[in-house]
């Protein structure tokens, strides 16, 4: 299987709020010693609107990139649809790879389908995003944003961290709207029966 090096990258926000008054405007910019607000509001209007939202936030936010296997297409490789957000496909080889670059830190491995990931924290795979059984079916709510903005595993108080490279912490402050409108878009995706491998703790 062909492995694919990645080096990390950073991105940086910008945000600004405005505010107005019949009778003034007034424009407030958040500095570096402000917070933007926790959990801001989304007006989302119905359960259609929900699924459309959280289908927009997932395409965004790049969801497919590591939970979706991928195929080849003529443009390159694409989400496979058949099996969308399924996670890594459990009926799928691992290849090899030389773990001693591991051991600086300075490198991780992707497989070729970019949904299991090996560094210094181990070796970790895509979960299974689809409504079945073997993925998000079971869950609740509070599972959901207790995974997202805690970072636990199966969204579980008492679980292990998810581990890199799954950037929860980037969702610590999505707002509660939004955050509901990607589990509802989850639901209503084709459930892919695919139990995907455990975290694979680093050797001692």
């Amino acid at each position: 299987m062909k492995l694919v090096y990645l080096a990390a990258s950073v991105a940086v926000w910008s945000v600004c709020a405005f505010t107005t008054k019949p009778e003034t405007s007034k424009r407030v910019v958040l500095n570096s010693t402000e917070i933007a607000p926790k959990h801001p509001k989304t007006l989302v209007a119905s359960k259609e609107d929900a699924v459309k939202r959280g289908e927009y936030l997932v395409t965004i936010m790049g969801c497919a990139d590591c939970h979706a296997p991928k195929k080849m297409t003529p443009k390159g490789p694409a989400p496979d649809m058949d099996r969308f957000l399924s996670g890594h496909n459990s009926s799928q080889p691992l290849g090899t790879f030389d773990k001693s670059i591991l051991k600086t830190g300075e490198w991780v491995v992707f497989n070729g389908q970019s949904t299991a990931f090996a560094g210094q924290w181990g070796m970790s795979f895509a979960a299974n995003l689809t409504p079945d059984e073997t993925g998000i079916g079971n869950w609740s709510f509070e599972q959901f944003n207790t995974a997202m903005r805690k970072g636990k595993f199966k969204g579980l108080e008492n679980s292990r961290p998810l581990m890199p490279p799954m950037p929860w912490f980037n969702y610590v402050n999505l707002a509660d709207e939004d955050m509901r409108a990607i589990f509802a878009y989850l639901k209503s995706i084709k459930p892919v029966s695919n139990v995907v491998p455990s975290y694979i703790p680093p050797a001692p």
